[in-house]
């Protein structure tokens, strides 16, 4: 599955929209690793614990939006937006794009 934050697909030409598609993925942050991430904030640097959550999340709300796609008969998305939210020490990424059939 072609997945593309373009309106198109270089070199392919959209053959039928099936409409807009998402996929979310909400995380608990861990008390110990918040600790940490509180002391690297404090010292300087960059916090692994939460970049590693935070790819995770995305990839996550990829795949659900994927299937998705794959749900309503798509080869490609197209359009693709994250969004990143922090709610209550929880950690939510949605992706959201339009499902196409590219050919």
């Amino acid at each position: 599955m072609i997945v593309t934050t373009t309106p198109n697909v270089e070199g392919y030409q959209i053959a039928t929209y099936h409409g807009i598609v998402t996929g979310e993925a909400i995380l608990g942050a861990n008390v110990i690793r918040d600790l940490f991430a509180g002391i690297t904030d404090f010292i300087g640097g960059r916090s692994g614990a939460y970049e590693k959550e935070l790819g995770r999340a995305r990839e996550t709300a990829l795949s659900e939006m994927e299937e998705a796609a794959r749900a309503k008969g798509a080869n490609a998305v197209v359009g693709v937006d994250l969004d990143y939210e922090v709610i209550n020490n929880m950690l939510m990424v949605s992706a959201s794009g339009t499902a196409v059939t590219i050919a």
